[in-house]
């Protein structure tokens, strides 16, 4: 069982996964150095517990002790229990949600083990938003997808504010990320998937025509400022549109995800 130890200074060195979370790049850093990523809230710290994750610790205020009971009964990992105040101090924000969690990250797979099996996948390209990495990875989890490959550049989905937004279909739905950028399409097609770049270019047909009769199906989606690249426009097997009226000619990259998992699910 966890032990629950109460702690009542900030400054206190037991705290140090947790200090600081508003700040995405000292949190990059210390995150990467130590291996660790944060969980937020009583279903995600759940949902990452049992992915199988492993706790390095538990930061909680005392009302949300019993939420997460059976967790801590089943976990060797200490639990620092804190007013929500001195929580907020240490943090840098307010944790509504009460409950976080400090884990260990695990290699990253290596892509033919991600792929094995897909036969829907989603491929990002220098997607930088983690609220909009986050939601990509909801919505293909919940319309089925089984894998995403992300560029170098995409934001972490490990980054604490990813997790949050995917409710936790981070550590369940398989990701990587790619070794190589300049070739990655063209591997995808070697492997036998179809890859389909959404994009504005002009012979991009309606994401329907372009998904049908398809087994194997990469869904390409490229940057929130200016989309994909144009070797991956260029080296995409097809490109395809979400038709919309007439004046608007783009969707949030996380929308637009959502839009073309749902037709491709139904192809």
């Amino acid at each position: 069982m966890a032990e629950l130890v109460e702690v009542t200074s900030a400054d206190d060195p037991r705290l140090a996964d947790y200090r600081d979370l508003r700040d995405v790049e000292l949190r990059k850093h210390l995150e990467a150095e130590h291996g660790l990523f944060l969980a937020e809230g009583e279903k995600v710290v759940r949902r990452a517990v049992e992915a199988g994750f492993t706790p390095r610790s538990y930061l909680m205020a005392p009302r949300w002790l019993d939420g997460l009971a059976d967790v801590l009964e089943r976990s060797d990992a200490p639990c620092f229990v804190v007013s929500e105040a001195l929580a907020e101090e240490v943090t840098g924000f307010h944790v509504h949600r009460g409950a976080l969690a400090s884990l260990e990250r695990r290699p990253l797979p290596p892509v033919e083990e991600v792929l094995a099996g897909a036969r829907s996948v989603l491929v990002l390209e220098d997607i930088v938003d983690h609220t909009n990495v986050g939601a990509i990875l909801r919505s293909g989890a919940a319309l089925g997808f089984d894998a995403v490959l992300l560029a170098p550049r995409c934001a972490d989905p490990l980054y604490r504010r990813s997790i949050k937004v995917a409710m936790g279909a981070v550590f369940t739905l398989p990701w990587t990320r790619l070794p190589d950028w300049y070739g990655a399409l063209p591997t995808l097609s070697a492997a036998g998937f179809t890859t389909v770049a959404l994009t504005l270019g002009e012979d991009a047909v309606p994401i329907e025509q372009a998904v049908a009769g398809l087994d194997k199906v990469a869904l390409v989606l490229g940057s929130e400022g200016h989309g994909l690249s144009e070797r991956w426009q260029q080296s995409a097997d097809r490109r395809a549109i979400i038709p919309m009226a007439a004046g608007i000619d783009s969707l949030n990259v996380a929308a637009a995800t959502a839009v073309a998992c749902y037709v491709t699910a139904r192809r």
